[in-house]
């Protein structure tokens, strides 16, 4: 498995969201989204409060992300949908610079944790930073019927998701040399060896089982969405279930 580099697809992400966000009628900011409770100007929030943070560098102590996500919420009912919009004109360009400027290959101040990591290198935490502000933008255009946004964000959005997979199979046990190969967008292998979940690219012949989620489905089964089709199965059904209950999201 290879590093992903997503830092320079911050600044177009962010034109395409501006873009979106500027068309929005006064009635759809409250429609309701996937994510849970949150309208779409509850979800526009969440992802300036995420780029604030993330420009801001203050490490929480005992940080509770759905109490945090909660507050912010819950304050930014106070603030008009244009004056939301220009914030996160502002922020949201100005984050997707600062990523630009980190060195990929340093140690980053948070670790990726639905991977497992309490430390990770720069790259994977802005990969996954990446996840989280497309598929934010993504349950928006849900929303509000906008047309998907899928090139050139979706295959490196999956690809980082896909990095969650030991860790999903961490208590999963099966014979050493048991391989479960996933087709999304690209194929990968998760083998166990001496005790351990290993994932590489590409798919291995000898799979006992094998797990096919077509990639529009696959984004939404990781972010606690509805998949759009059911995942296709082949091989030892047991070997799918940690995968298929795997969240690639933050509380």
């Amino acid at each position: 498995m290879q590093p992903i580099l997503t830092a320079h697809l911050f600044a177009p992400l962010h034109y395409e969201l501006m873009a979106l966000l500027r068309r929005i009628r006064d009635e759809e900011w409250n429609a309701p989204t996937a994510a849970g409770s949150w309208t779409v100007k509850d979800l526009t929030a969440h992802l300036l409060d995420t780029a604030l943070r993330r420009l801001s560098q203050v490490p929480i102590p005992q940080f509770e992300p759905n109490a945090a996500n909660r507050d912010w919420i819950v304050a930014m009912q106070r603030v008009s949908p244009r004056i939301l919009v220009e914030l996160m004109d502002r922020y949201g360009a100005e984050q997707a610079a600062y990523l630009a400027s980190l060195d990929p290959f340093a140690t980053a101040m948070w670790g990726v944790t639905w991977a497992g990591e309490d430390q990770s290198p720069v790259w994977f935490d802005v990969a996954r930073e990446l996840t989280e502000r497309w598929h934010h933008q993504q349950q928006i255009r849900d929303a509000l019927a906008r047309p998907a946004l899928f090139d050139p964000y979706l295959r490196p959005v999956i690809d980082t998701f896909v990095r969650g997979v030991p860790h999903a199979y961490r208590e999963f046990s099966a014979d050493n040399e048991t391989a479960i190969a996933l087709r999304i967008t690209d194929a990968w292998t998760l083998r166990r060896s001496s005790g351990q979940w290993n994932l590489s690219a590409g798919e291995d012949a000898d799979a006992s089982a094998v797990v096919t989620i077509d990639p529009d489905s696959a984004w939404r089964l990781f972010t606690k969405g509805q998949a759009k089709n059911e995942p296709r199965l082949e091989g030892d059904r047991r070997l799918a279930e940690p995968l298929l209950k795997m969240i690639c999201v933050i509380g």
